[in-house]
């Protein structure tokens, strides 16, 4: 089995992963809160983590991959106050809870069925796991880390902080939360300002309410991620991932509710992907600045010049590294388009090259980069760069300036094939989004033209060309025939 490094941020530098279970790794991934339209900012995490589960699975491991849809509990400002934020979109809406939560499921799985996004092994809904999460307050009252009032109930963080480290994960320091804490009005239930929720009494008015020992309520946003980690994966498993605004409160939480009921911080590695930005500022429902998956796709955002295929977006990621924020402009997708368009004509030429004898050129280094570059925490835009170097080989073998073998060409199929599709997940947009038999089709037309030729009708010839051009497809007359290709 081959092993590869991760970023922990749980100990703050990369790690040699081995799994906890040798035949199998476990992994948990914090899904959306599904009261809105999906955006750029829902994509990331899930191609980050999408990423990784095909690459551990080329890696030769068994995947237990859960991702979770959080349809209840989490409250308008995180602070363990306000209404549900699907609650109060069904208000608003006069619909039932549970019809907005399944509208925005659905379209959250088109968004990402169309990013080609593989599906996870299991994909939980907080409000189908009430019984479990009830459970585990139970256990973490018992341990003494949780206490009740009113009928809601909540987590001592400094009772948990006197035998634990609150803060491990994201550094912080519990006198400096205390310090930055919004200060108790003398109407809440909470012992300390650090507290946060468990299990939240419900209002005469709130929608979303299930039974409890504590009276009839619904649970807090912290406690879903834990209780149904537990539940399919175990009390200890291999890797928590999710987006780098999760790591203060959210997974800070869950590592204490797992200390707290299991003894355990849950996860073995903890894994986040940075943010995406607008004009250097975080992209988010919050802020009112997200561009929506499907406005991308159809282009209809004030801020997008062009829409954009799903793969553009997808390569668009790729190109960096998931731990480092990426700035959204139309300028960076444009390119990415280009850049996308570049690596797929040269595949196309990779299948036609005519192949020589020797090679002139040596390519017996570029798999192990990859591997290399894909074994340091998975270094996507290094590996990009080394197929490029690889488009430029290629391009210029077609041009006859170079020699490829059969041995080196078919080496280059399995890489490119290794990589854009099986691990990078990218399918060529262009064939992949019309069933028509482009290739059929282009090979009549340069037909026609080449007889045009012969006939030395060089006004048709000449016409076809540029009607093609026009068309954004590029041919090449070449010694050894000719060629077509989408314009880069």
């Amino acid at each position: 089995m081959q092993y590869f490094k991760i970023y922990n941020t749980l100990s703050g530098k990369k790690e040699i992963f081995r799994s906890i279970n040798p035949n199998i790794v476990t992994m948990y991934v914090c899904g959306p809160t599904v009261y809105g339209e999906p955006h750029l900012g829902h994509a990331r995490p899930a191609l980050t983590f999408d990423i990784l589960f095909r690459y551990l699975k080329h890696l030769g491991y068994k995947v237990r991959y859960v991702r979770n849809i959080t349809d209840v509990g989490h409250l308008l400002n995180d602070a363990d106050e306000g209404g549900d934020k699907i609650g109060e979109k069904a208000k608003a809406l006069k619909l039932e809870p549970m019809e907005v939560a399944n509208f925005y499921t659905k379209k959250y799985h088109e968004s990402l069925y169309k990013l080609n996004i593989e599906n996870p092994s299991i994909e939980p809904l907080a409000s189908g796991h009430i019984i479990e999460q009830i459970e585990m307050i139970k256990k973490i009252i018992d341990n003494g880390f949780g206490y009740e009032v009113n009928g809601s109930v909540y987590f001592d963080v400094v009772k948990y902080n006197e035998s634990n480290d609150y803060g491990i994960l994201s550094r912080r320091k519990i006198e400096d939360l205390m310090d930055s804490s919004r200060h108790l009005d003398g109407q809440s239930d909470k012992k300390n300002k650090v507290d946060f929720a468990l299990w939240k009494k419900a209002s005469s008015e709130h929608i979303m309410r299930w039974p409890s020992p504590w009276g009839d309520g619904f649970p807090g946003w912290h406690l879903e991620c834990s209780a149904m980690s537990c539940k399919y994966l175990g009390e200890e498993f291999d890797i928590h991932g999710g987006g780098m605004d999760l790591v203060f409160p959210h997974h800070e939480a869950e590592i204490a509710q797992c200390c707290a009921a299991n003894n355990n911080k849950g996860a073995k590695y903890w894994m986040h992907n940075n943010m995406i930005t607008i004009s250097g500022q975080k992209m988010g429902k919050s802020l009112g600045n997200f561009i929506t998956l499907d406005e991308f796709f159809n282009g209809s955002h004030d801020k997008l010049d062009q829409a954009y295929h799903p793969m553009v977006i997808r390569f668009f990621l790729l190109q960096a590294h998931y731990r480092s924020t990426i700035d959204f402009s139309n300028t960076a997708l444009q390119s990415a388009e280009k850049g996308l368009i570049r690596l797929f004509n040269a595949i196309k030429i990779l299948n036609k090259l005519k192949p020589k004898e020797k090679s002139t050129v040596d390519i017996s280094p570029f798999s192990s980069k990859c591997d290399l570059a894909m074994n340091d925490d998975m270094n996507t835009p290094i590996v990009l760069s080394y197929l490029f170097d690889l488009v430029k080989i290629i391009n210029s073998t077609y041009e006859g300036k170079q020699d490829l073998s059969i041995k080196d060409i078919n080496e280059l199929k399995k890489l490119f094939e290794k990589y854009t599709v099986s691990i990078f997940g990218l399918c060529n947009s262009e064939e992949d989004s019309d069933p028509t038999d482009v290739e059929g089709i282009m090979s009549i037309i340069l037909e026609l033209r080449q007889n045009s030729k012969e006939k030395k009708d060089w006004e048709i010839a000449d016409k076809i060309r540029d009607r093609l051009n026009n068309l954004n497809i590029e041919i090449k007359d070449t010694k050894d025939g000719t060629s077509w290709s989408y314009k880069k």
